[in-house]
């Protein structure tokens, strides 16, 4: 979420670590926008008509995705890495602009199901997208979702720094684990098989943070937050979720 996986802040070390913090949030410039809206022209696929659209975090871009979105393309989904600036605008704004998107996607005729791979915030953007649609994606075509490191319940590290920091990362408000924040009134997703991925060295997310009512499945590996999409588990468990609705490796 804050792209940060170094040491736990508490009491008076906060302050000093806000300068740091504000230089990894700036470090991942805002990739183009244009390239990836469209699923790109492909060899005919060996998952028929199944599109897997990817949602990087906050301060980061489409880039941080890239290995997985490799991955997935050679297990034969069409891969949409989606770009959007993640500090810019609240959850809301990127949800709307998000529902535009795959609206598109599900128009198409040759597409039966949009599986959703978040990291992050980008898990809240997909929470809140499915769940004001409006209709505008039809029920048969969402497919599985894949939660890695999603702040569901709001994060203690959002509550820290939003104060500080709302001014440049505007989501962050939505982050924290009041009662009244995004993470937390979102209304919960039915018919949809969630699939969560925590990691239990997670500095910025807790695994309690992670958790969300319906969820499917939930499993733990032991990756920080900050990279735990490049990890090779985390990768094979995401494909496998979205093949078969269970990180159950035996099915």
């Amino acid at each position: 979420m804050l792209g940060y996986d170094g040491p736990e802040m508490i009491g008076t070390q906060f302050i000093s670590e806000v300068p740091a913090i504000m230089a990894l949030l700036a470090v991942a410039a805002p990739s183009s926008l244009s390239a990836d809206h469209h699923v790109e022209p492909r060899a005919v696929s060996q998952v028929q008509g199944e599109v897997v659209v990817l949602l990087h975090g906050m301060g980061r871009t489409r880039r941080s995705m890239a290995r997985l979105e490799t991955s997935l393309r050679e297990a034969g989904y069409q891969v949409v890495n989606y770009p959007y600036h993640s500090r810019r605008h609240r959850v809301e704004r990127h949800g709307r602009d998000f529902v535009e998107h795959l609206s598109e996607i599900a128009g198409r005729d040759d597409v039966r199901a949009i599986h959703l791979v978040g990291h992050s915030l980008g898990n809240i953007v997909i929470r809140w997208a499915l769940a004001n649609d409006a209709g505008r994606i039809p029920d048969e075509k969402i497919g599985r979702v894949v939660m890695l490191a999603p702040p569901n319940g709001g994060s203690s590290r959002a509550d820290l720094v939003e104060p500080w920091l709302s001014w440049f990362s505007r989501p962050l408000s939505d982050l924290t684990t009041r009662a009244e924040s995004t993470a937390n009134t979102i209304p919960p997703l039915h018919g949809v098989d969630i699939g969560i991925i925590a990691g239990s060295r997670d500095p910025i997310v807790s695994v309690k943070e992670t958790l969300l009512s319906g969820q499917t499945e939930h499993i733990l590996v032991p990756c920080g937050h900050t990279f735990i999409m490049r990890n090779n588990e985390v990768i094979e468990l995401t494909s496998q979720f979205l093949r078969t609705g269970s990180f159950n490796r035996t099915r």
